[in-house]
């Protein structure tokens, strides 16, 4: 059965709240919550971006059965890789060890607040060297690293649950699957692509979890659904190629200026139906996802949604 989750979406809640809608969320019946990390929200309407790894550990205590998971963390600007490897651990035993470490090669939205965004070609050869820093510090051996990029004297993690943390990684293409492959305990995507699983198979990962996520818009009125909707998430058409590159919410206002409430509304589904809903849920589990995060757009929508989640949405997704 395929694993239903929750997203606890920083860049349209509150740190308080978000504790509250991931209690909720485990109430409701959601098997997981993963949490985007950010430092920017993509568009200012959205409003917020609170510090994801506080609220990660404010509910890992408040919550007993719900699975957790960064979605996703990028250590290579913001973040030094031996301090993700830290707070990780530290989750993970908060969580008594239901934490995921989901990573990825990040934004400039999120990560130029540090310094200047480096080069794809640069970024990938980053993310792989702190792959080579997080990867043995989880499993409990003392490091000493020197790379290109990262400089490690010595590191040992003196707090980590004994079964280490799991690792998964955002794939987008052959060489992001090459190294999810080589690394990773689990794969993240946010497309329903079976050519990313089937790469991530070729490269090592058969058997090992796929965790997927994609945006709906429930409310009892679709026309408001569909105008939050494109208020709030038009920028995911724009690709990752164009997201990662982009500095600012202004930057994402510009590139989406033109962007039609009805082309949101093709990616988005919005309105009451349940059907409409639980057909996108499907593509992801048609194409081989193992774990599935639902995200609700517009934050003030979150009880609403996570009420009708309980009674109409979640046994729907169950009987797939």
């Amino acid at each position: 059965m395929v694993a239903v989750g929750y997203t606890l979406m920083t860049e349209q809640t509150g740190p308080k709240e978000l504790v509250d809608y991931a209690v909720r969320a485990e109430n409701a019946g959601f098997d997981l919550a993963v949490i985007s990390d950010h430092y920017y929200p993509w568009l200012d309407s959205q409003g917020h971006s609170p510090y994801a790894w506080s609220v990660l550990g404010a509910v890992a205590h408040a919550t007993s059965r719900l699975e957790l998971m960064s979605f996703v963390t990028c250590p290579i600007r913001r973040y030094h890789p031996a301090v993700v490897a830290q707070k990780a651990a530290t989750v993970g035993l908060l969580a008594d060890g239901r934490f995921t470490l989901g990573l990825g090669a990040g934004e400039n939205l999120n990560e130029h607040v540090v310094g200047e965004w480096p080069h794809v070609q640069q970024r990938h050869d980053m993310f792989e060297e702190a792959l080579q820093i997080i990867r043995p510090l989880l499993d409990g051996e003392t490091l000493t690293y020197s790379g290109n990029h990262f400089e490690v004297p010595e590191a040992y993690l003196w707090d980590r649950p004994e079964q280490g943390v799991p690792i998964a990684i955002a794939v987008s293409g052959p060489s992001s699957c090459d190294l999810a492959g080589e690394y990773a305990d689990g794969v993240v995507a946010v497309e329903p692509k079976p050519e990313l699983l089937q790469l991530f198979d070729a490269a090592g990962g058969t058997g090992k979890p796929r965790y997927g996520q994609f945006a709906i818009c429930y409310g009892p009125d679709e026309a408001e659904c569909r105008r939050i909707a494109h208020d709030q998430f038009r920028w995911t058409g724009l690709g990752w190629k164009v997201n990662a590159e982009l500095p600012g919410p202004d930057s994402f206002a510009s590139a989406t200026q033109f962007v039609r409430e009805e082309d949101v509304a093709q990616t988005v589904p919005c309105g009451p139906d349940v059907e409409r809903h639980v057909a996108a849920f499907k593509k992801y589990v048609d194409a081989g996802f193992t774990h599935v995060a639902v995200v609700q757009v517009g934050g003030e929508s979150q009880p609403m949604f996570l009420d009708w989640a309980r009674e109409q949405l979640l046994p729907r997704l169950r009987e797939l």
